[in-house]
């Protein structure tokens, strides 16, 4: 979608004119007329924001000169007749901004400096304080997350904005929280790994994985009702487009966030440690020692067939079980020996004889 449809770029970022008045009984069919008479061209977007007495009219469209934006201006209050605060209709009740697109191409600057010198800083720190294969993990956790966020946004068609980019930037450090949560456990597991042979790496950072999950729910979802509640006030009650632009980016980077620090980010980390010497070996060592061993599999074996398999259980038992002596731990007899009883000292017992009184 990003290559396909791109994205819609407000008013700051690719410059032009917004203006702005109440509601009332305008529709936007009407908005648009009205623009395209006194303009001789059409609108770039004309919505409605809000709800019920505080809803909107939002017109945005090229930069419009001083004379032309008077002539909008005019056209829209003989139409619609717009109230002001003391519900008279007033001219003062119709705002409008305009932006230059030298500053819109500032503030795109200025906002991939700030995301890279983010980026830049989490890798130093993620680094210092763990290890390098979870800061090439965490980040591109971040960068899994950055693209998604923005592939919604694109693919809904939703606008960009100043707060859009701020919302993003929040998000990004809520699923860095995440992920070092649950990198923080995985070096609790893994440390000492190679020492013993009980897990292999992978094991222990699922392990690490299951620990962690429920707190990253948890959190994820208290996170997610107070967004909730900014997208109500923003959407229904107050008709803050700024306030619904930024909830929304918080609400679809939440939930991409914890999908990626549980299901991305420690799966990514263990595809890179597996590929070191020191992991390869100790897991190697894992499972040789769960194999069983040779000579208990081939003792434990039933005969099942002919000859063959009998002469092959009969090699795996010691020779002295064979003849009726001492048999080894663990050994099994041979098939129609004596049994024998062990004594005391571990000798085996003579024969018994009885004597008369």
């Amino acid at each position: 979608s990003i290559l396909l449809r791109g994205f819609t770029f407000g008013i700051d970022f690719e410059g032009g004119t917004k203006v702005s008045f109440p509601r009332g009984d305008a529709s936007v069919t009407q908005v648009e007329e009205t623009f395209r008479e006194a303009m001789g061209r059409d609108a770039d977007s004309v919505v409605i924001v809000g709800n019920g007495a505080s809803a909107t009219v939002q017109i945005r469209a090229e930069t419009l000169n001083n004379e032309q934006t008077a002539k909008l201006r005019d056209a829209l209050f003989n139409q619609f007749q717009p109230k002001g605060v003391d519900g008279v209709p007033s001219k003062q009740a119709i705002s409008d901004s305009a932006v230059s697109e030298t500053w819109g191409g500032q503030i795109t600057k200025k906002a991939l400096i700030a995301l890279a010198v983010f980026l830049v800083l989490v890798g130093i720190y993620i680094t210092v304080r763990y290890e390098r294969y979870m800061a090439i993990a965490a980040l591109t956790c971040l960068g899994f997350d950055l693209l998604t966020t923005a592939g919604v946004y694109s693919l809904v068609g939703f606008e960009v904005s100043p707060a859009t980019v701020i919302g993003l930037l929040t998000i990004l450090g809520f699923s860095l929280y995440d992920t070092v949560i649950v990198f923080d456990k995985v070096e609790e597991n893994t440390h000492g790994f190679q020492h013993t042979t009980r897990r292999t790496f992978a094991e222990q950072a699922n392990l690490a994985v299951n620990q962690t999950f429920m707190r990253s729910i948890n959190t994820s979802l208290i996170s997610v009702l107070p967004v909730l509640a900014l997208i109500v006030v923003a959407v229904w009650l107050l008709g803050v487009g700024t306030l619904k632009d930024l909830a929304v980016v918080q609400l679809v980077g939440i939930i991409v966030g914890t999908y990626s620090s549980i299901f991305f980010a420690t799966p990514l980390l263990v595809s890179l440690r597996e590929r070191t010497d020191l992991v390869r070996t100790h897991n190697r060592r894992v499972v040789n020692r769960r194999k069983p061993s040779t000579s208990k599999s081939a003792v434990s074996a039933p005969v099942t067939g002919g000859a063959a398999d009998l002469d092959e259980a009969e090699k795996a038992v010691p020779a002295e079980a064979a003849v009726g002596g001492t048999p080894t731990v663990g050994a099994k007899p041979a098939p129609g020996a004596r049994p024998v009883r062990p004594t005391r000292t571990g000798k085996p017992a003579g024969k018994r004889t009885t004597r008369g009184r």
